[in-house]
């Protein structure tokens, strides 16, 4: 992995962030899911966790732990700058040979796609082409956020992109389909959103009793299904 534009700065005391580059791309974000996994395969002393984003990694330090096992360092800030920099010199971007393809079956009737009559009008195409232009994609799951289990997938092909309400519904019902943008993603429970609803899925995106508790994770390819 190059070094050349890549950033490495601090989050707080106890967490730091490495930024490959500033716009949406898979390649970048595969680069961000590599490194969370080299560390959660190869926690160092003091390590918590890595989170990845769209082009970066957050990775969480016990900040009193990383002190005491790297005292060559002035500080922990910079033992775990001087890891995280050793790790991608060596990193193998290649896509895993288990990387997942899932399939998700969605209803885009009624009242399970509110917001699908407006954006067929805003884009002057019917419905049902709405529903087969959006499913003849693959997502690529970006990362987690917002709610537990709510991915951002991308990217919505442009003729179907549209932005967000302005006033974000009180209620988004669970297992609702939305699209912001470029993007698309899944309600994992009901909750206030203004993201626009095509649909609805049965999935249970996030379950607190499994191991994993998240149905989908950053790397995970998706393909929505009509049913």
């Amino acid at each position: 992995m190059s070094a050349n534009s890549i950033i490495i700065f601090p989050l707080g005391d106890s967490a730091l962030a490495v930024e490959f580059g500033s716009e949406i791309s898979v390649a970048l974000n595969k680069k961000a899911i590599v490194l969370s996994d080299h560390f959660k395969q190869n926690p160092f002393a003091g390590f918590i966790e890595t989170v990845p984003a769209y082009a970066s990694t957050a990775i969480f330090y016990d900040l009193i732990e990383v002190r005491r096992q790297f005292p060559e360092f002035s500080t922990a800030f910079d033992a775990v700058k001087s890891l995280a920099e050793n790790a991608l010199k060596n990193l193998n971007e290649a896509t895993s040979d288990d990387a997942r393809l899932i399939e998700i079956p969605v209803s885009f009737d009624g009242n399970d796609a509110p917001d699908l009559p407006e954006i067929a009008r805003s884009a002057n195409i019917d419905s049902e082409e709405i529903i087969e232009i959006f499913t003849s994609r693959t997502y690529h799951v970006f990362m987690l956020g917002f709610l537990p289990g709510f991915a951002y997938m991308g990217e919505v092909d442009e003729r179907i992109a549209v932005p967000r309400h302005k006033t974000p519904r009180a209620k988004v019902a669970k297992g609702s389909v939305g699209i912001a943008g470029r993007q698309t993603g899944i309600y994992p429970f009901e909750s206030p959103g203004g993201w626009q609803i095509i649909g609805r899925t049965d999935v249970e995106l996030f379950s607190p009793n499994s191991d994993p508790p998240c149905f989908l994770h950053p790397g995970d390819s998706v393909r929505f299904v009509n049913y």
